[in-house]
């Protein structure tokens, strides 16, 4: 299986990069993790980051409303794909 390595924020060149990693480490979300991943591709990065952002800013449903659809679609794998496990 391919592993790929997490970027640290000292690792990234770009500045706007890094700042997103920094603000997901420190409010929790998106993923650190995954954003450390993504970072190896800025292009990446950085569209996702700014979906993100904006769902957060012009979304129809409330946060705690897409938090528990998050919860629901992660609970319900097994159902729908067979898989045994959560990522919550």
């Amino acid at each position: 299986m391919a592993k790929i390595s997490y970027l640290g924020p000292n690792e990234i060149s770009d500045p706007r990069c890094r700042q997103w990693l920094l603000e997901s480490i420190e409010l929790g979300r998106p993923g650190a993790e995954n954003q450390a991943i993504r970072a190896h591709n800025p292009v990446v990065m950085r569209s996702f980051t700014l979906f993100l952002k904006d769902i957060d800013k012009n979304g129809v449903l409330e946060q705690e409303l897409r938090e528990l659809m998050r919860a629901r679609i992660a609970t319900s794998w097994e159902d729908m794909f067979g898989m045994d496990y959560c990522h919550y």
